[in-house]
């Protein structure tokens, strides 16, 4: 049985792509800090759960070892903080870039370490609007979404010779959500969707393997 697991795991992307694996019969494993939250996604998909901070070397060492060898992995997790540049905390800047880019490099790793050997695998790196475009009042959201953009580039190009597929997705909008309705038709991206988009990349053949798309709504700009 094939194996998945989706890091950053909650009731947006990452449950429309579990519900997407689960049906295809992969095997699924969860992990985010609050592994209680995914009880409901869990039930519906019978993927196992695991807390898990991503910024934490131990932590997602102690996850690969629970959530066995993954042919896919998503690294779906993400951490934010806005203001005005001067009143911006340090340490909740540097918590951002730990989240959005050291985690995706820590779990990437131990991915990679499991894959190789085998000669086979994809990894899914969340983008967003930050990984391309830096708004104002939201520098540290940029700065960690631009690394992680560099990190799935970088290893796309040392990994695909090996048989390992590598891919980022810009997530470029809002996605829709029971808290966040669409106010106009496709205004906000489905969540389904986006993981329909992603499944389409876990499929390609290696003859033609995508290291990037973009997906947007039609009221984003390019």
């Amino acid at each position: 049985m094939q194996q998945a697991l989706i890091v950053g795991a909650g009731s947006g992307i990452s449950a429309s792509l579990a519900r997407r694996l689960a049906g295809r019969g992969y095997r699924v494993a969860l992990a985010a800090r609050d592994g209680g939250k995914l009880a409901a996604l869990a039930a519906e998909t019978g993927a196992s759960v695991h807390a898990c901070d991503t910024a934490e070397p131990a932590q997602v060492e102690a996850l690969f070892a629970a959530a066995g060898t993954p042919d896919v992995v998503l690294y779906n997790a993400s951490f934010r903080v806005r203001g005005p540049f001067l009143e911006l905390d340090p340490a909740a800047v540097a918590r951002t870039l730990a989240v959005s880019a050291f985690g995706g490099f820590l779990v990437a790793q131990q991915a990679v370490k499991r894959m190789l050997p085998r000669g086979a695998g994809c990894i899914l790196f969340t983008g967003a609007s930050a990984s391309v475009k830096g708004y104002p009042q939201s520098a540290p959201f940029a700065m960690g979404k631009f690394a992680l953009r560099g990190l799935a580039q970088s290893l796309a190009r040392e990994m695909h010779p090996m048989g390992i597929h590598v891919a980022h997705v810009v997530v470029d909008g809002g996605v829709r959500s029971a808290a966040r309705p669409d106010p106009a038709a496709d205004s906000l991206l489905d969540p389904d969707a986006i993981a329909d988009a992603m499944i389409g990349l876990i499929d390609q053949p290696r003859s033609a393997w995508s290291d990037e798309i973009a997906l947007r709504p039609w009221v984003e700009r390019f």
